[in-house]
């Protein structure tokens, strides 16, 4: 097959919605899908991609232009095109009482699959996602990732001609991502399927042959990765991190000096850059004094940051800036906010976190890591209060759990993974509501609106349900703000939020830590452990290791290393390789 898979010319796409009228998704958007090739969309949050994908796959109809899949015009006859393709949406729709087998047997009866191609298929399945061990299990059991894999397994017990991905790798970690790309990239090779999807990930856009890079519902540039990362030749840099100085200060300098730097993150220890192409050297150099810079080679990410800036300011017709505002936290007493010595946690028989010990200083931002299912989430319900731990010494703020839970609450903030608050109701009222929860009289609670609303850029009358990911979570972070609470807690805040979102995030939490408020975060995103002051990996419930970025590498053997990602496979592989030789002694 030589022609496209997915031929799209002018495609539109608009919603009538009650608060915000009409609201176009996808604006005449061209592009083309080869066959027997990996093709990535990417773009911020409410570029459009889950619309695109749902029109690929016959599930939402145009409202103008043309669209065919597999040669075929989806507006006339979709069932068609759902007849030989397959489609994993963000959210797969698992059966968690039933077993591994079971769903797959499901999604066969669905699908039509002849139960003598089910053995084979499932066989290959099975295989492929590392889970013949696991056939008995409920899907309610699996870590996160083992239910993205399987949720994949299932999408494939027919095969297909073209395979729809909506960001399949969000909210997983690094060896389980890792997994499911083996996966894709084996099917694409040994079967020369199609596959279109949609990631947050730029090294996963980096592995495609084809990049297409959305905002507002267009294409805003469309080619090969290596050709759109020309864009950025001669543009970046790294600026050398001096000892003892978080590399979350030097970044903090040059993303807020819009005007001569696009883009700024942290990276081993460094901190990359991309400097504009019209700033004038000896500003960067005034801008961050005695820092060594050298270039760099250009990085995918790179040119992403470059269009999507690009479009900004010429949308808004300036720089957006970064609104940081003074929180008014206590001053530093000298002991930690955070002491944990001893901790368990049992459900029955199974030891959730077993015996961990650590200790978080004010103003510190501390990073907890691990695998899905290696106890993190757990050990973060008990620190939040949320969970009574089984055993061992706990204190947040100045307070036992044990004995003073809902003091302790009082003096902290928590954000949730997934978006908590109410969806019909407005901005202003979400944070009314919690305020009033929060205990804030009628005139403190007006100011710390007024302050969240102009910190976060928020719209007060917007209805919260239907803000983009990336502003749910800005709401979020303004919920759990707007009593000044001594320490916040951030269970994985970034997870399916675009790199714009993500860099204005961490750009409030470093303003956060400066004013003295402590950090307590979970992540996939390997990369934004480089922001934290220490560390923690967890896997199976035990502590595998406790330090500082830097530390984390050494001690991983990955001193040299470009980014957290490797170390973290290290570590955890080692464990599990050493537990694996204990069990079999």
């Amino acid at each position: 097959m030589t022609d496209p898979v997915v031929a799209a010319e002018g495609l539109s796409k608009v919603f009538r919605d009650d608060n915000l009228g009409y609201v176009t998704a996808i604006d005449a958007l061209t592009l083309n899908v080869r066959p027997g090739e990996l093709t990535a969309l990417v773009g911020p949050d409410g570029a459009g991609k889950t619309t695109l994908m749902r029109m690929f796959a016959g599930l939402m109809k145009p409202d103008g232009g043309s669209l065919s899949v597999l040669g075929i015009d989806v507006v006339r006859d979709p069932q068609q095109v759902q007849d030989r393709i397959s489609y994993m949406p963000q959210r797969f729709g698992l059966y968690e009482d039933l077993s591994v087998m079971e769903n797959l047997d499901l999604y066969a009866d669905l699908h039509g699959v002849p139960h003598e191609e089910r053995r084979e298929r499932y066989a290959r399945m099975l295989e492929m996602t590392d889970m013949a061990r696991f056939t008995a299990r409920p899907a309610g059991k699996l870590s996160g990732g083992m239910k993205q894999k399987l949720g994949l397994a299932c999408t494939l017990v027919r095969s297909p001609e073209l395979l729809l991905l909506d960001e399949p790798s969000v909210g997983v970690d690094p060896l389980s991502r890792r997994d499911l790309w083996k996966i894709v990239q084996q099917l694409v090779e040994d079967e020369g399927l199609s596959v279109v999807l949609s990631t947050s990930y730029s090294d996963e856009a980096e592995r495609c042959a084809r990049v297409h890079v959305m905002h507002g519902g267009r294409v805003l540039e469309s080619g090969q990765p290596g050709a759109i990362r020309e864009r950025a030749r001669g543009l970046t840099f790294t600026a050398a991190t001096p000892d003892g100085t978080p590399a979350r200060n030097v970044q903090a300098r040059l993303i807020d000096a819009s005007a001569l730097i696009i883009d700024a993150v942290p990276q081993g220890g460094n901190v990359r850059y991309i400097r504009r192409p019209d700033a004038d050297e000896r500003e960067i150099e005034a801008l961050i004094p005695g820092i060594a810079r050298e270039r760099r080679v250009e990085e995918l990410e790179d040119a992403f940051m470059m269009l999507l800036r690009e479009h900004e300011e010429a949308a808004s017709g300036a720089a957006p800036s970064m609104k940081t505002t003074e929180n008014g936290i206590r001053h530093d007493d000298g002991k930690p906010v955070i002491q944990v010595r001893d901790l368990v946690r049992k459900f029955g028989d199974f030891t959730a976190v077993a015996s961990t010990s650590f200790a978080v200083e004010r103003g510190e931002i501390f990073g907890l890591l691990g695998p899905n299912g290696a106890g993190k989430t757990t050990t973060f319900r008990m620190l939040c209060g949320l969970l009574p731990a089984t055993s061992g010494h706990l204190e947040v703020a100045g307070r036992d759990l044990r004995t003073a839970r809902a003091r302790a609450r009082a003096r902290i903030g928590y954000v949730s993974q997934k978006f908590a608050l109410y969806g019909n109701l407005s901005v202003r009222e979400n944070l009314q509501f919690f305020g009033g929860a929060y205990g804030l009289g009628q005139r403190a609670l007006r100011e710390r609106i007024a302050a969240m609303v102009a910190q976060f850029n928020l719209d007060p009358s917007a209805i919260s349900g239907l803000l983009p990911a990336g502003y749910r979570q800005r709401l979020a972070m303004a919920t759990g703000l707007l009593h000044q609470p001594e320490i916040l807690f951030l269970d994985e805040p970034t997870s399916g939020i675009d790199p714009l979102a993500r860099r204005a995030f961490w750009r409030t939490i470093t303003a956060l830590a400066q004013d003295g408020v402590t950090i307590v975060i979970t992540t996939h995103f390997m990369e934004e452990a480089e922001y934290c002051d220490r560390i923690a990996i967890q896997d199976a419930g035990e502590m595998l290791a406790i330090g500082t970025p830097r530390e984390i590498r050494e001690l991983a053997g990955q001193a040299g290393a470009r980014d957290m990602n490797s170390a973290f496979i290290a570590i955890v592989e080692d464990s599990r390789d050493r537990r694996g030789t204990r069990v079999a002694a």
